[in-house]
């Protein structure tokens, strides 16, 4: 299936540039990035997705910039994403993530779209928290606790209440400001959900049936939540790795996972998860119906999601077809 070039020859080969503006112009619901991140995870546990191991540099402490592969043939999306992250940046002015998301067509190799990536990284992270909560949260789960009002705090409160009847919001974030801030919006997008700030981590998680921890990743964390704060029948997504988790409440985890164990011990091997247990699945076992999720409504559970290319590999195409569809972004010569 060529996407970008049918019908071209070299003399008129092209890509379609678009700006972090014309994704976010586009929109894509998050049904619908749920619902393709579903059939890409289910596609990976069968064995069928190429996904190598995402090598990075790092000019800071605390900081990366990674290159991330990945092709889903059931998809027809072949790329690779450049981005970085830099958790100093925010107080600049300047967004942590950042980068660029490049398709390439699979039956010639020849890249026809180039696209900003930072909306669909943080849209696709939400989304695999709420795919990984369907199947191991509780599905009458009411209370959501957010630690880490930015980005990820606004797309994983958009994200898990496309799925779970959410009531009530508990918001902690370091910096009072920010949690003022994320605070007055949802209460503006989601008037039918109560949000309640909290002044320390605690007040949130003892009190919650879905856990999101989204603070910067940091090589040497200093984590806060203790063992017997999460409560049983509780989910958490760690979308921080193990910034925010202890060891001793880790190993309370009933079933603990992550979305791909290949990539998780390359991580141990350069000093990561020191105190983090090992994962019984990876997501795509799981939906791919290889590995059990929740079994019991009293069990904790945990996604550790790292982020994986496969995840904007399964959005991008579908961006793209719409911005073509809506005359969005720049032709520009190869």
């Amino acid at each position: 299936m060529i996407l970008g070039y049918k019908g071209e020859t070299m003399s008129n080969l092209h890509l379609l540039y678009l700006s972090r503006q014309d994704v976010e112009k586009v929109a894509l619901d998050l049904p619908t990035i749920i619902e393709l991140l579903e059939k890409a995870f289910r596609e990976k546990g069968q064995g069928k997705v190429e996904l190598p191991p995402k090598p990075g540099i790092h000019t800071q402490p605390n900081a990366f910039i990674h290159a991330m592969p990945a092709y889903i043939p059931s998809l027809h999306s072949a790329g690779i994403k450049w981005v970085s992250g830099y958790p100093d940046n925010p107080p600049k002015g300047l967004p942590y993530i950042s980068g660029l998301l490049i398709l390439n067509d699979e039956e010639t190799g020849i890249p026809y779209a180039v696209m900003d990536c930072t909306w669909i990284t943080a849209y696709r992270t939400g989304a695999a928290s709420a795919l990984s909560a369907k199947y191991l949260a509780r599905p009458d789960s009411k209370t959501l606790g957010i630690l880490g009002c930015g980005v990820q705090g606004r797309t994983h409160t958009e994200a898990l209440t496309t799925l779970f009847p959410i009531e009530r919001v508990y918001a902690y974030d370091i910096l009072p400001e920010a949690q003022e801030k994320f605070i007055a919006e949802m209460r503006q997008k989601f008037p039918a959900i109560e949000f309640i700030g909290v002044s320390n981590p605690k007040a949130a998680v003892t009190q919650i049936t879905l856990m999101i921890t989204a603070r910067p990743i940091l090589d040497h964390p200093t984590p806060t939540i203790e063992k017997d704060w999460l409560q049983p029948g509780a989910f958490a997504s760690a979308v921080d790795f193990d910034s925010y988790w202890k060891g001793e409440a880790l190993v309370q985890i009933d079933r603990f996972t992550t979305d791909d164990l290949a990539q998780m011990e390359y991580y141990r091997t350069v000093g990561y998860f020191k105190e983090t247990p090992q994962p019984y699945a990876d997501l795509g076992e799981i939906v791919a119906g290889k590995k059990p999720g929740r079994l019991s409504p009293t069990e904790r559970t945990m996604a550790m999601n790292l982020g994986l290319a496969m995840d904007d590999m399964a959005v991008a195409p579908t961006i793209y077809q719409r911005a073509k569809e809506m005359g969005l972004g720049v032709v520009l010569p190869l």
